[in-house]
């Protein structure tokens, strides 16, 4: 059996790597970010050096570099200093250089085109320094002449600097990320808590501690605890239905079977007895699996279109009563449909269509239409009508013997209509002049 992970693991595995990714990310940005300042930082002192050393720049008569004994950054004048200064004189191949490099030999750039700046990491003997180099044609006072100035400066406090803002940086970071990730648990925890209480609701229904989910939920979860509250009183509607079925059959049969065993002592009335009573069991047994059949109402039943339903029971009754040359009227719209078993509504309506059609002199009409949250029937004919609208709803109850039938079929559509949270209503037509049923079906 396949295990699939929890609603709960799959929200915080989820959470957890959104966090990490977005942390790393923006962790990534900011660090590069700090670098590149820092750079930019160092080599402008660098530039800045650079400038210095034009300052005390001078050219002699005879176009000689002539450099002060110190400057005012007293890095220079430091040997191992970590700064470090060099002037190419490139006209006379004359070479300067800042007494912090004294036993030292660090790699200055020494050519390059005037007007020109050039920043670099460059790998020494004594490791890799940050770089900075300027071109430029220098006027003394009787001369020119084109110098490359060059300053370096150690990496390692440029490296330290970094690694300093890195480790704080990751270190707020992953803290951040540890308590955003406790409040996101917590969160998750207090947001699918709604979904734990309705587990346990239907563990104590499984074990007949309730009878339904009572608690109150939030709208997303509501949604599913009245589906689920309407599903199982749909089935212990269902049931009840049986149960009562089978008590009915069980205590209704017990006459007729009672009769038909008198009747076996007397010949003479055996037939007719018999006849009588199967009859009336049929009838009985008819009644009650058709009530015990009924869906009822069905909330996750399909939307079924109602007109192809109609147009196939007027073509059956058609044929069933050719001999009355009966003129039927369909009046539904092609596109209604309505949320309804397939099985109730062939029994609602060829029930009602059926006795009108059995009672009609000529004419059955038929209207279905919907209004606002209503599907409403109405079937009329031309007959005698209803003489007694209340008892034609109570079982095996008929207006006249002499016309075929079982006296149930308005009683099953009554008891339909009633499960489907309807009204049936019969009253005389007053287009047609006969009996008028009236339907009305609720949206559940």
């Amino acid at each position: 059996m396949r295990f699939e992970p929890s609603i709960r693991a799959r929200l915080l595995l989820g959470a957890a790597l959104m966090l990490v990714a977005f942390v790393a990310g923006a962790g990534l940005a900011v660090q590069r970010a700090h670098s590149d300042s820092v750079r930019a930082a160092h080599f402008s002192r660098l530039q800045s050096t650079v400038y210095l050393l034009l300052a005390g720049a001078e050219l002699d008569a005879a176009g000689a570099l002539v450099m002060p004994p110190s400057f005012p950054e007293p890095r220079l004048s430091l040997p191992g200093s970590g700064l470090y200064a060099q002037i190419v004189n490139i006209n006379r191949r004359e070479l300067w250089q800042s007494a912090s490099t004294v036993g030292l030999s660090p790699r200055f750039q020494r050519g390059l085109a005037v007007g020109q700046w050039r920043y670099d990491v460059v790998q020494g003997t004594g490791g890799e320094f940050l770089a900075a180099t300027y071109g430029v044609n220098w006027a003394g006072r009787a001369v020119e002449a084109p110098l490359v100035l060059s300053v370096l400066e150690d990496k390692a406090e440029f490296d330290r600097e970094i690694a300093i803002f890195a480790r704080t940086l990751w270190t707020w970071l992953g803290g951040a990320a540890v308590l955003l990730l406790l409040s996101q648990t917590l969160l998750l925890e207090w947001g699918l808590a709604p979904l734990g209480r309705v587990a346990r609701e239907i563990g104590r229904i499984e074990h007949g501690e309730q009878t339904e989910v009572k608690g109150r939920y939030p709208a997303e979860v509501a949604a599913l605890t009245d589906n689920l509250n309407t599903l199982i009183k749909q089935e212990r509607v269902r049931q009840t239905r049986y149960k009562e079925a089978l008590s009915f059959l069980a205590h209704s049969l017990k006459t007729p079977l009672a009769v038909l065993r008198t009747a076996l002592n007397d010949p003479a009335r055996l037939p007719d007895a018999v006849a009588q009573q199967v009859t009336r069991m049929d009838d009985i047994v008819r009644h009650q699996l058709s009530r015990a059949a009924a869906s009822g109402s069905a909330r996750f039943a399909p939307y079924l279109p109602l007109a192809p339903v109609l147009n196939r029971i007027r073509d059956s009754l058609e044929k069933v009563y050719a001999d009355k040359h009966l003129a039927f009227t369909v009046d539904c719209p092609p596109d209604l449909s309505w949320r309804i078993d397939e099985g109730d509504a062939f029994e609602i309506l060829g029930n009602v269509l059926d006795n009108a059609a059995k009672w009609a002199g000529r004419r059955v009409a038929t209207r279905v239409w919907r209004e606002a949250d209503r599907l409403k029937i109405r079937v009329e004919d031309d007959g005698p009508g209803f003489s007694d609208t209340k008892s034609v709803l109570q079982l095996h109850v008929r207006m006249d013997e002499k016309v075929p039938g079982h006296g149930v079929g308005l009683a099953v559509v009554n008891e339909l209509v009633a499960s489907h949270d309807g009204e049936l209503t019969l009253s005389r037509s007053d287009h047609l002049g006969g009996a008028r049923v009236d339907i009305v079906l609720r949206v559940i």
